[in-house]
């Protein structure tokens, strides 16, 4: 396949940011920019027979490979599709049996080493950048970096040496690994839970803002991304890389951590919304910087694994979640509330960090099933999450889902319905009018009129 480029946009050289996409031509609010079939991916374990390991469908009539018995299709067109891929873990799941246990990244890498031997020419997924380019930052990574690389080469090693005939040496492994750390995408499903993994070149060319003017969505495993602001011929095309929630020292310290770069956006200069973001309660005595910053980093440090993991229905939680921990839900829960009444004693109810731990303790509650808990947890999470996210945030349509879903369980129809609008409204944007997760949420609204 040619260089045929992305119609719209082109590559160019962005100041002091390196190469970039930028536009063209115009693009409106909603509009798709382009979409970008994946190089490779991988579904998550946690997701085996509720989706479709080749196009990543949610059914439930899904039939089970015949050798491996764990990887499921929608039909016999799904599977010789995903054959070429499949094969490579099919023989070496049955050799392994229980023991197969190769991390997401890993089992992404194996395929796309796989893919590199096929393939010679430039592909659908590479018109405007190529795998290879993709940078690695090798020389930036700490002894930590390094080390989960050593750990994930020798995990390769062990679970594909025997059906991958001249694997790469470790050289040319190492970068690999960290080119795919870096430059690698999850696909969620419209509550953002984990779906798998996969690499999409062209949409990696894309450099980061926190004031994002495109938004990734996915529809099965085509990355597709759409204009959240309006774009103008000349404009420079990003993307955010990062949760936005959170107050831009602690979005810098991200970014540098895992993409290795300081942020220079508007939005890192401006800090137009960290005054918000960081609300204090009215204390007779104001309390000390060092104070507010020990408690933000307090609530961090006792953040629990994520509960909203689960994509077939959003109540339907991991119960693995719960087996690296030794304490009950019960206490987990209480340890939520415990955090949130030291943290109130100085952040207001919409601080980001007292809404990072609500967010929590209302997963904890979705897992007990503890709907009237939940409820209120997302109750008070959603108007702050508007006023923090940007405008169309995937995170605010996601928590309008979980509420509305919550409210039509619990038989307040017409407060279920408002929610699942709302998320609508969003979701047209972000994921397109004609997207199959849309059509779903309207069925829902319409079921319950």
């Amino acid at each position: 396949m040619k260089n045929e480029g992305i119609e719209g946009t082109e590559r160019f050289l962005s100041p002091d940011r390196g190469r970039g996409l930028r536009a063209v031509r115009h693009f409106a609010v909603g509009e798709l920019v382009f979409a970008c079939p994946s190089y490779a991916y991988v579904l998550t374990v946690n997701e085996r027979g509720a989706h479709c390991e080749h196009c990543f469908t949610r059914r439930e009539d899904l039939f089970k490979c015949g050798k491996c018995k764990q990887a499921y299709y929608c039909n016999v067109d799904c599977q010789r599709g995903d054959w070429p891929m499949h094969k490579l873990e099919c023989v070496a799941m049955c050799a392994y049996g229980e023991n197969w246990c190769p991390s997401e990244t890993v089992r992404l890498v194996a395929r796309i080493i796989m893919k590199q031997r096929v393939t010679t020419e430039r592909t659908p997924s590479e018109r405007l950048l190529l795998l290879k380019e993709f940078e690695s930052h090798l020389d930036k990574m700490d002894s930590e970096k390094e080390e989960m690389n050593q750990t994930d080469i020798a995990a390769l090693h062990h679970f594909y040496s025997r059906h991958i005939t001249d694997i790469p040496d470790d050289q040319a492994l190492t970068e690999l690994f960290a080119q795919v750390n870096c430059n690698g995408f999850t696909i969620e499903d419209e509550e953002l839970s984990h779906l798998g993994s996969a690499v999409f070149p062209d949409v990696a060319l894309m450099n980061h803002s926190c004031s994002p003017n495109v938004i990734v969505t996915y529809k099965g495993t085509v990355a597709e991304v759409r204009a959240v602001q309006e774009i103008n011929p000349g404009d420079e095309i990003f993307n955010s890389y990062i949760d936005l929630l959170y107050p831009t020292e602690d979005r810098k310290e991200r970014l540098l951590d895992s993409y290795f770069f300081t942020c220079q956006c508007t939005e890192c200069t401006s800090k137009s919304k960290d005054k918000q973001k960081m609300e204090i309660r009215k204390l007779s005595s104001p309390p000390d910087p060092e104070e507010i910053r020990s408690m933000s980093l307090f609530s961090l440090s006792v953040s629990l694994p994520s509960f909203f993991t689960a994509s077939s229905a959003f109540c339907t939680l991991l119960v693995s979640l719960f087996l690296d921990s030794a304490a009950p839900p019960s206490e987990l829960l209480e340890m939520c509330e415990l955090s949130q009444e030291k943290m109130g004693a100085i952040f207001a109810d919409t601080n980001v960090y007292m809404l990072h731990m609500m967010y929590q303790a209302m997963g904890v509650c979705l897992y007990m099933q503890d709907w009237d808990g939940a409820m209120s947890y997302g109750e008070k999470i959603i108007q702050p999450y508007s006023v923090h996210y940007p405008a169309y945030s995937l995170n605010v349509a996601s928590m309008y889902l979980k509420l509305g879903r919550l409210y039509l369980g619990l038989e307040k129809k017409t407060q279920g319905i408002r929610a699942l609008k709302k998320a609508i409204a969003i979701m047209e944007v972000a994921h397109g009018k004609d997207h199959h997760y849309v059509a779903e949420v309207k069925r829902e609204v319409e079921e319950h009129k």
